[in-house]
């Protein structure tokens, strides 16, 4: 069974850290693309970062700019979004999305596979 599953989520006080983790199961992520996708409440889910099966990353998020970073570990079939300088605005929850092609796309229809998504939240 093909399954993506994000971990590491939680309750950060602004201006922290975490580290999200999506683990792939049932295939490899060595040839696609995978991105991070986030939805608040009441609004609509928006693409965060991608990165390809080459490792070029895209941001899709001008919000998040010089504060995530993705990264992808192949060997253990990992991707990771670093996400420093927390703000109360980064509160949602946040998905990892891998697309059955090595390049980057910005929209969520354009990926094929889903996890079941993380809470993040940031708050005093």
């Amino acid at each position: 069974q093909l399954q993506l599953v994000e971990s590491g989520g939680g309750l950060v006080q602004p201006g922290g850290s975490l580290r999200l983790s999506c683990a792939a199961s049932g295939f490899t992520l060595r040839g696609n693309a995978v991105g991070w996708f986030r939805q608040a409440p009441g609004k609509e889910r928006e693409g965060v970062l991608c990165i390809s099966s080459s490792g070029g990353v895209t941001e899709y998020a001008r919000s998040v700019k010089g504060r995530f970073t993705i990264s992808r570990d192949n060997v253990k079939n990992m991707v990771y979004l670093q996400m420093n300088a927390l703000k109360p605005e980064d509160t949602a929850i946040y998905y990892c999305a891998a697309r059955s092609f090595s390049t980057c796309r910005s929209g969520a229809y354009e990926y094929d596979y889903w996890g079941q998504g993380t809470q993040v939240t940031v708050s005093s």
